[in-house]
């Protein structure tokens, strides 16, 4: 647990973990994540001093001070222009939902896109204002980005994010969304397989924590997934285990990171499909949205206030 002196919690839930109580009796929550950057990464287009670098098909790429990469731009445009869509038509002719992690930049600039995903009813949770690194940002700079994004994400989609991933946090992101005071949930957390409270300013706060083993981004990683089979045997392992512990009393939950420059390219898309098919065939997978998660979890196990006490 967390102490005044350490603040980090290697504890969790110990031995005897929570029973989730997942709707209809599921032994899994399946939570897919479409991460929607394309139009808000690095450039000098917006000010940045360097090009993007991370998660496309040049691995190993480094950034360019002062310059635009060209290469890399149209990988991140190919995930608009063409990867979105195909995941679109994916999960929509399944009636499978996910939830949408949206750069409110990149929203933006892809009104069709985001008429889309309200279309398909996914959930659209932030991924901030711009998709860039935050560990030197000085808080203020930091909590302005924060309220601009919710800003523009509520001009964007009609409504406020309820849910926010920045995705590369600083030390001080978790206490300025807490602060903020609208987020249902953060999910800047790989720290667990169920949901969780942190303290917070304003009372306790619900951890949903996401992934970066189950995730498309390790196509663009070292020692990654070189194809599409490794992805898709890597998932069906993780589903296969996590349904049986579900079967034997413990359910938890599963999250699945997708990019649309990523696994929206056709041969990756085509593990997707197969792994969407081998979780369709099992009635006992509640596949669903961070905030039906985070819903859920707060209804089912609220906070216990004396251990949540400042």
């Amino acid at each position: 647990m967390t102490t005044d002196t350490y603040p980090r919690d290697l504890v969790g839930y110990g031995r005897e973990v929570p029973f989730a109580d997942w709707p209809n009796g599921a032994h899994l929550a399946v939570q897919f994540v479409l991460n929607y950057e394309e139009g808000g990464e690095s450039s000098i287009l917006d000010g940045d001093p360097a090009s993007e670098s991370l998660l496309s098909e040049i691995v190993g790429a480094q950034p360019w001070p002062g310059q635009r990469t060209l290469n890399m731009e149209s990988l991140y445009e190919y995930g608009a222009r063409a990867g979105f869509w195909r995941l679109w038509r994916m999960f929509t002719e399944r009636d499978m939902t996910l939830t949408v992690y949206g750069v409110a930049l990149a929203m933006a600039r892809n009104p069709e896109a985001v008429a889309a995903m309200k279309e398909a009813d996914w959930e659209i949770a932030s991924h901030g204002l711009r998709w860039l690194e935050y560990k030197d940002f000085s808080e203020e700079e930091e909590r302005r980005h924060i309220a601009e994004c919710v800003r523009i994400h509520t001009e964007v989609t009609g409504s406020r994010p309820l849910g926010i991933y920045q995705g590369k946090p600083s030390a001080n992101t978790l206490k300025l969304v807490m602060e903020e005071g609208g987020f249902v949930y953060s999910a800047d957390s790989y720290a667990d397989e169920l949901p969780y409270y942190v303290k917070g300013p304003n009372g306790p706060h619900l951890i949903v924590p996401y992934t970066l083993d189950a995730n498309d981004m390790r196509f663009a990683t070292p020692q990654g997934f070189n194809s599409g089979d490794q992805f898709f045997s890597y998932l069906k392992d993780s589903f296969d285990v996590l349904m049986a512990e579900g079967a034997a009393g413990s359910p938890k939950m599963m999250s699945i990171g997708l990019h649309c420059r990523l696994v929206g390219r056709p041969g990756r898309a085509a593990a997707l499909a197969r792994f969407l098919d081998y979780v369709a065939s099992h009635d006992k997978a509640w596949v669903c949205r961070r905030i039906d998660i985070a819903n859920h979890w707060r209804t089912r196990h609220p906070p216990k206030s004396a251990e949540m006490s400042e």
